[in-house]
């Protein structure tokens, strides 16, 4: 069966159902196809016990009430009942379970090739994510088959894994958040450090986001920010708990052996570097030169006065890490590794890939006429592939493809679970969609 629409969105997460709202509100013939259930990745890729690493005041999405405390931290089952009351109270046209197997131009459109039909439309958006597929380096190829390996986004909870000590391989926010939990789980863990970004969770009173959105970092545009500086690690910081420090330090604390960058295997014999103390260093660097920007701000700000006092920040002061560890001697099980993610599209069969298989656009925008990405970091800007932030893209994106809205529809928020149950705010003033004309009702 052959289907027709104007638009396919492939992907249901927050990125797809953001480009769906303002598609909606225009009355634009469109389908967004998830693989699986809508915020997928966030069900099945995801540890159990995860919650935002950001304020939930940075985690609505465009048309969306605010959610009930903006200083707390929505849990990951709490954000995926948010994104389908999201889908429910706008009406998006979603198709579940449905999975992509190709697409490709055909007589001036596009066809896209599912399990469970066919569709042609004037114009298809990848809108799968920034974190597609987990990345392992060369080295995972030399682990012995007597230890198991699990990537981050198979990773759910401690007693999943195999009795045993752990090594876990990378120390950006999800190396840090699952050494901790297997550490307090009672496990010997050992975590191999790369670069990494350490932050405090709050200074002076705040959420460290809450400074970075006052300096206007969050808002540099691609422009502005060089390449290189675009590959930064994100801060190891976590959500859990009302929003918890979490560093280093707080990992030596625990208990946890931190070694330096994994560099191989050798049999039963993992090597790392003896760089661990000066990339510490490098990052407590970063920090306080980001903590003295903070300071310089508040004191040319007209609020400096009620602003909590400047505080003392430590290094964290741990030693050399192991050069070698015997893995059979430390009762190592499991490595996990939470080195990353890389995007693959293996179903997309039109020339449209840079030399590392990445998608060449600009903003969103590809070289071929009617084909879009959307929710990829740096897309735009810095938040391009964040929950508070895809939303400017969608509606860039939304411009182009689809008309202006004859009238401000007037979505009643609904669906499951109640309000309450997801902390969002009963009485909460309206976000309007940007698009909307303005004072209009989106909820």
């Amino acid at each position: 069966m052959v289907m027709k629409t104007g638009t396919v969105i492939v992907g249901g997460g927050q990125a797809g159902l953001s480009l769906s709202a303002y598609l909606t509100s225009r009355d634009h013939a469109h389908v967004v196809l998830e693989r699986g259930r809508i915020g997928e990745r966030w069900r099945s890729e995801r540890w159990d016990s995860l919650h935002m690493l950001t304020p939930n005041s940075l985690n609505r999405l465009d048309g969306a009430p605010g959610h009930g405390d903006p200083e707390g931290f929505l849990a990951r089952d709490g954000f995926v009942d948010y994104l389908e009351q999201y889908a429910s109270t706008f009406g998006m046209p979603v198709r579940e379970h449905v999975d992509v197997s190709s697409v490709e131009r055909h007589r001036g459109r596009f066809r896209v090739r599912t399990d469970s039909g066919e569709w042609l439309a004037k114009q298809v958006v990848v809108a799968t994510g920034d974190c597609g597929v987990p990345y392992r380096p060369p080295a995972a190829a030399a682990v012995s088959r007597e230890l198991a390996q699990i990537d981050a986004a198979q990773y759910r909870r401690p007693d999943q894994l195999a009795a045993g000590s752990v090594l876990v391989v990378g120390a950006g926010p999800s190396g840090l958040q699952i050494a901790a939990e297997l550490r307090r789980a009672g496990r010997d863990v050992v975590l191999a450090v790369g670069r990494h970004a350490r932050a405090v969770r709050r200074y002076r009173g705040r959420d460290i986001f809450h400074w970075l959105q006052r300096l206007g970092d969050q808002e540099h545009s691609v422009d502005e920010v060089p390449p290189a500086a675009r590959r930064t690690p994100g801060f190891g910081l976590s959500g859990q708990n009302g929003g918890e420090q979490l560093d280093l330090a707080t990992l030596s604390e625990l208990g946890v052996t931190l070694a330096g960058r994994l560099t191989g295997f050798d049999g039963l014999s993992a090597s790392f570097d003896d760089k661990l103390v000066e990339t510490i260093e490098r990052a407590d660097d970063r920090l306080f030169a980001l903590l003295a920007r903070i300071d310089a701000h508040i004191a040319e700000s007209s609020d400096a006065a009620y602003v909590a006092p400047a505080e003392q920040v430590a290094r964290v002061g741990v030693g050399d890490g192991p050069r070698s560890l015997d893995l059979r001697t430390a009762g190592v099980s499991t490595i996990v590794w939470a080195t990353g993610y890389r995007r693959e599209y293996p179903w997309l069969h039109i020339p449209v890939f840079d030399a590392q298989g990445e998608i060449v656009h600009s903003r969103g925008v590809t070289p071929v006429p009617g084909l879009f990405v959307l929710g990829l970091r740096f897309q735009s800007r810095r938040t391009s592939h964040t929950i508070g932030g895809v939303g400017r893209d969608a509606q860039t994106l939304a411009d182009l493809i689809g008309p202006a809205p004859l009238a401000a529809p007037k979505p009643v928020w609904r669906g499951r679970p109640s309000l309450s149950t997801l902390g969002l705010r009963a009485d909460g003033l309206a976000t309007p969609l940007r698009s909307l004309p303005q004072g209009s009702g989106a909820w």
